[in-house]
């Protein structure tokens, strides 16, 4: 048009095609430090939680193998005889806290360690049937030996065992002076059942199922 200056024209096209081009840049760097910062975050939080998840099972072996040496120390000291029973055995399976809570059903769960030559080989969980008379909440010990090769590897090749029905477990029979009654550790699995007061009598662990435990 008439009186229309070319030079400013041009000038406001590169302006306006100059500020078209600075949010579209600025938008993709952006977006770009938001990602790179979101991914960083995200990965550092997954490498904790991952070595936060490998100490905390570190630290419940660690529990368990203690309280594992304590249990027995403490069925050592009930009855010295089951030192050579435990020695002779060919595996030794030890729930240091065994936990139920019920008055009428029983029900109780635990987790322990099963030790192979003096040395912790895997880990097991234990759930289902009670232990004796239910009253209230209460914790019990459970020692699980075997007694040969054979009871032993029956056990290690399962994914899941019950007592009584995958296998009979013979209770140990304790007499007042900790002798044992050698009539009733004659199975190729014996165990012996504890609580707070010592070695307990005349009870019965059948029904409860032994699971492998991821540690």
């Amino acid at each position: 048009p008439p009186g229309h200056d070319p030079s400013k024209r041009s000038v406001c096209i590169q302006k306006e095609t100059l500020m078209n081009k600075i949010p579209s840049t600025w938008r993709r760097t952006t977006l770009a430090a938001v990602a790179l910062g979101v991914s960083s975050v995200l990965f550092a939080g997954c490498t904790t939680s991952g070595s936060k998840s490998t100490a905390t099972q570190a630290e419940k072996r660690q529990e368990i193998n203690a309280a594992t040496n304590a249990t027995l120390t403490r069925l050592y000291e009930a009855s010295p005889q089951s030192k050579q029973l435990v020695q002779r055995a060919r595996g030794v399976l030890v729930f240091p806290s065994v936990l139920s809570a019920s008055f009428i059903v029983g029900g109780q769960s635990g987790s322990g360690v099963l030790r192979v030559n003096g040395q912790d080989t895997s880990y097991y969980s234990i759930s289902g049937g009670s232990i004796g008379f239910q009253a209230g909440a209460q914790s019990k010990a459970m020692v699980l030996l075997f007694m040969t090769d054979e009871a032993l590897a029956k056990f290690r090749a399962s994914s899941g065992w019950t007592i009584g029905a995958d296998a009979t477990v013979a209770v140990a029979t304790v007499g007042a002076n900790g002798a044992i009654d050698s009539n009733s550790v004659q199975q190729p699995i014996v165990s012996f059942v504890m609580n707070n007061s010592g070695l307990m009598a005349g009870v019965s662990i059948d029904g409860n199922k032994i699971s492998p435990l991821v540690l």
